[in-house]
């Protein structure tokens, strides 16, 4: 039977210990619906109802054949729950797969209808993957906020250094990555993109006829060119004289022309024909009016055209659609509109290998392409702005609701000792005339120990549970330190809003109206009680980086405070030696580089993320720095910078060793 790893055992226990909610985030590839298959297990035995859920369909089918979990899309079962079936019970389990594709507004309907009838909720996926479709990043956020249990393993490729680069990948090294595909043949340009299109199918061509027992896909960023590739892999086949008579007929996407044996991929979920959107099979036969498919499963589905005309070319496919696949070969066009997520994404699904190509046109040479690839577009979520009151300011400011629902909703899930372990963030999340938290519910399958019945997988006492966030007292009413962190934060956060208010009025000599002046005096006084000539600190700062204030007024500190620091050891004369500043700058850098090393090595993805963002804020201060890049100019071995490419120094820094903008943040 099936081996769990000692990450995957730790995710079952996590899954099955107890608690109403549970959080799985692991890397493309790590096994996640394997052990979802062993839970699921545990669960029926226990008695309980299990149910799977996904954005698409193809994640959806995914997820069923990877862990047996009945699964179907979310706006199909939301559809159904407004038309009062299959409405969740207390004795439910609801496993969201790929939840980092599930945006705010459908997230919180799908907590808020488990929370009222208590069923148990596991989110699965990836936050480095896709963004959401819809506003938000609501499963980056409640991992960050409630914890988890991370899977690093990659076991999906087969081999030690593919599986190393699909890590370099989900960790933002995308040069890194891409360098191992490279050295192995597997990234080619052409003069132009129609010549890379050419040679991809090309080589998809080969591939196939040299081994038609493996599955493959063909994956790029866009409709448009995902049809250009569909049809010049038809016009392989035909060739071949692998099509039968075309039969020309009108889709949902406009007139099309299929023949048996064509590659189709259906494109919208009908619960009668058992499809969903992705689903992919084989014209086994067709008319202008009907068609017979052979799906990947091996079923046989028959649909009237006029009935069901959301169908289409299935060789190639938008990334969009392969999350959650898995193939044995990978060809892959890039394009200027992708970034990270994407680019993860589509260099992750194989088993054995991938082909990728790009046009000279898109990518004048590698680095280009590298550098467009390694672009972070991550979607923020409203309590990314806010560390002491997450999602009320933000709300208030924007006259969203939402987000209370979801604190809601989130506190009645989570056991009263998970939410002590996250350090009293729900208290603060409470208005001051909210009741006290609610009870707890019943017995249900997030209130009992279901992992005890399947023996060593279950958690015990002396069992340590993985888990992530804040030390169980860091943050709690009472303690000190947390209470003036807290209070230095408002401060710093009310400034920024106040000066920001003036700066926005636009008026020359700099004042704004007599109560934006008043408030901004009194804001500078109370940064001053908490912490002493923090408000002059912090206006120095923004002096140097306007962007700042807009961004410590949205509550996103984590920058203001690293120059907050630099500006207090200025002003106190701890960093006016400009040779000793730059002596501290190559220490503090490689100490975060040897950091960064070993936890990488030790599979401590979280704080290797965090180690790379600061080393990325690091980077950047030098933009605004050039004395201090200009010391530095003759350290770039102590860097890590071997080679000099002529770049600024602070772009060498974030280029050489793989990191950028919003690279690393915890996620």
């Amino acid at each position: 039977g099936l081996v769990l790893s000692g990450e995957q055992s730790d995710a079952l226990a996590h899954i099955t210990d107890g608690r109403g909610l549970g959080v799985i985030v692991g890397f493309a590839g790590t096994g996640k619906s394997a052990m979802l298959g062993v839970a699921r297990q545990a669960w029926a035995a226990a008695g309980y109802e299990v149910r799977g859920a996904a954005l698409s369909g193809i994640a959806a089918e995914n997820l069923e054949g990877g862990s047996g979990i009945s699964s179907r899309t979310i706006p199909s079962m939301e559809h159904s729950w407004a038309q009062g079936r299959d409405l969740l019970t207390t004795r439910d389990v609801l496993v969201i797969d790929e939840a980092g594709m599930v945006g705010t507004r459908q997230l919180e309907r799908v907590l808020s209808h488990a929370a009222n009838v208590g069923a148990k909720v596991v989110l699965v996926g990836d936050p480095q993957q896709l963004q959401a479709i819809e506003a938000g990043a609501a499963f980056r956020s409640i991992h960050e906020r409630h914890g988890g249990v991370e899977i690093g393993q990659v076991r999906r490729q087969r081999e030690d250094w593919q599986r190393d680069a699909t890590r370099d990948l989900a960790t933002g090294r995308i040069g890194a990555a891409i360098s191992a595909y490279d050295a192995q043949g597997m990234v080619h340009q052409a003069a132009t993109r129609n010549e890379a299109r050419a040679e991809l199918v090309e080589r998809w061509d080969r591939d196939r006829q040299a081994h038609p027992e493996a599955s493959r896909i063909i994956l790029t960023h866009t409709n448009d060119e995902v049809r250009a590739l569909n049809q010049a892999a038809r016009e392989r086949l035909r060739a071949a004289g692998e099509l039968g008579d075309e039969v020309h007929v009108n889709v949902e996407r406009g007139p099309r022309a299929f023949a048996s044996g064509d590659r189709v991929m259906f494109l919208r979920n009908e619960r009668s024909l058992g499809v969903k959107n992705g689903t992919l099979g084989i014209v086994e036969e067709l008319s202008t009016q009907s068609m017979t498919v052979r799906t990947d499963d091996d079923r046989s589905v028959r649909f009237d055209l006029k009935d069901y005309t959301h169908i289409d070319h299935g060789y190639a496919a938008t990334i969009h659609k392969a999350q959650g696949m898995t193939v044995d070969r990978t060809h892959v066009l890039a394009t200027a509109g992708l970034d990270a997520h994407g680019c993860y994404v589509a260099l992750s699904r194989h088993r054995d290998g991938l082909d990728l190509h790009y046009g000279g046109d898109d990518f004048a040479t590698r680095e280009r392409l590298v550098r467009t690839l390694s672009r972070d577009r991550a979607k923020d979520m409203a309590s990314d702005y806010e560390r002491i009151d997450p999602a009320r300011s933000y709300a208030e400011r924007r006259g969203i609701t939402f987000r209370e629902r979801v604190v809601e909703i989130v506190r009645r899930i989570v056991p009263e000792k998970l939410r002590d372990k996250i350090g009293g963030l729900l208290d603060g999340l409470r208005s001051p005339g909210d009741a006290e938290p609610l009870q707890e519910r019943g017995p249900g399958p997030g209130r009992e120990n279901v992992g005890v019945r399947i023996g060593d997988a279950g958690s015990t006492p002396e069992r340590k549970t993985p888990t992530t966030g804040v030390p169980r007292d860091a943050n709690v009413p009472g303690n000190p330190e947390a209470e003036m962190r807290r209070a230095r934060t408002q401060a710093l956060v009310r400034h920024a809003r106040a000066l920001d208010a003036v700066l926005s009025t636009g008026n020359a000599d700099g004042q704004g109206s007599p109560d934006q002046m008043r408030e901004l005096r009194d804001a500078r006084s109370a940064f001053e009680k908490v912490r002493p000539h923090g408000w002059r600190d912090a206006e120095a700062a923004y002096v140097k980086n306007l962007e700042l204030v807009r961004e410590a007024g949205a509550g996103r500190v984590n920058r203001i405070v690293l120059a907050l620091q630099l500006e207090t050891e200025i002003r106190t004369g701890l960093d006016n030696d400009p040779g000793r500043r730059a002596d501290r700058f190559v220490e503090r850098w490689q100490k975060l580089d040897r950091t960064g090393r070993e936890q990488y090595q030790a599979g401590d993805m979280s704080g290797y993320k965090s180690t790379r963002s600061a080393m990325s804020d690091m980077a950047k201060s030098l933009e605004r720095d050039p004395q201090l890049e200009s010391l530095l100019a003759n350290r770039k071995r102590e860097l890590g910078i071997n080679v000099d490419s002529g770049r600024r120094l602070g772009a060498e820094l974030a280029f050489s060793h793989g990191i950028g903008k919003g690279r690393g943040v915890g996620l």
